[in-house]
């Protein structure tokens, strides 16, 4: 469990990152059935907690999978089939890669996975024809087991840690002709796939852009695992974006390891137990997001499963389609706004306008009944 208290860094807002064209929301618009993801706004909610506007960008439904994973992993795939076609990332469209997919050499695409990655992974794999092999860590619920084999996957069991089960998976697939790893988190030597899912996932960023329309994002609460999404939102906020807001980090309890990579100033593991926050369940940040992270989060909170179960029960009852690791980002949020230094530090007010990044449903993620 994380000994460390919230992490503050104010001069995060004036730190920027500078980034070349990103051709993923092109693609992404080139798949059968896309459509931006809802923002789902919270008047009542921004009242109670003393702020302008709450907004929830709700991920709870995108290409018909209940997580926004399918962002980063469609857009990935589609990259690693383009580099064996000889197809440029900007003439990348779902139907060219489809009709070539046979002529790639990729036989099997594998992952490691809490859920909802793995799965979206597994739906990539369907739709070009190929195989899958998923492994997933321990506190996996039986839903997302299910789910993970119903799009055609082999799932392995390893009853261990995340860090393992991408350990396992990554052998795997070293092992076998024609196989790709699809892993969203980095190490030496392991660079350019993790950054295509980073750069997949800010097609909701720019769609957060242009839906909160001249409203300028002033505040943005993300989850964290291994922090690729979070590298993403930084990435865009921190450089493309004519919004620069406060970005506040959230992770559980007993996995908080970007929140103690923060305050030793050093990429740090940390050992991780189960919680109902499945998909935030790792133990070590992603070493090309790291960087980021470091200089552009301003800050970085943890919450238990009590009060992540009560943020699910508020945000579905206010019409949030939520599971654990999106109720996670509210329950941050009033960890941090509960602290009128933090608030005060980072510049919070009652004008400020707040996004939330809700990135499962609740169907990705049940409560467990004691929590329900």
């Amino acid at each position: 469990m994380s000994s460390f208290p919230p992490f503050l860094n104010p001069d995060a807002l004036s730190w920027r990152f500078v980034s070349k064209r990103n051709w993923a929301p092109v693609f992404h618009a080139s798949i059968p059935g896309f459509a931006q993801s809802p923002l789902i706004s919270l008047p009542l909610l921004a009242q109670e907690l003393g702020v302008g506007s709450i907004h929830v960008k709700n991920e709870s439904s995108r290409l018909d999978l209940p997580a926004f994973k399918i962002l980063g992993a469609s857009w990935a795939i589609a990259r690693v089939y383009g580099e064996k076609l000889g197809i440029p990332d900007s003439e990348l469209t779902f139907s060219k890669i489809k009709e070539k997919a046979h002529l790639s050499g990729i036989s099997l695409l594998v992952a490691a996975t809490d859920g909802n990655h793995g799965r979206a992974v597994a739906r990539m794999a369907m739709y070009l024809g190929c195989k899958s092999e998923i492994f997933i860590p321990f506190g996996v619920s039986p839903e997302a087991i299910a789910a993970i084999k119903s799009e055609g996957a082999d799932v392995h069991a390893t009853n261990s840690s995340y860090d393992f089960a991408v350990d396992r998976a990554r052998e795997f697939a070293e092992s076998i002709p024609g196989a790709v790893l699809i892993q969203d988190t980095s190490w030496e030597g392991y660079e350019e796939i993790p950054q295509w899912i980073v750069e997949g996932y800010q097609t909701l960023c720019a769609e957060i852009d242009e839906q909160m329309g001249e409203q300028s994002v002033d505040l943005a609460v993300i989850p964290v695992g291994v922090g690729s999404l979070a590298h993403a939102v930084v990435a865009h906020y921190r450089g493309a974006s004519a919004s620069h807001p406060v970005l506040v980090s959230v992770e559980p309890t007993v996995a908080a390891c970007l929140l103690e990579s923060l305050h030793k100033n050093v990429r740090t593991s940390v050992d991780t137990s189960p919680t109902i926050m499945a998909g935030l369940n790792c133990g070590t940040p992603s070493e090309a997001a790291w960087p980021l992270l470091r200089a552009g989060i301003s800050a970085s909170v943890a919450v238990d499963d009590q009060e992540c179960a009560q943020s699910v029960r508020e945000l579905n009852a206010n019409g949030v389609d939520s599971g654990p690791c999106g109720g996670a980002t509210l329950a941050g949020l009033r960890t941090l706004l509960s602290d009128e230094g933090a608030r005060k530090q980072l510049g919070i007010s009652s004008t400020s306008h707040v996004v939330l990044i809700n990135t499962e449903g609740f169907q990705a993620n049940p409560l467990p009944k004691e929590y329900s």
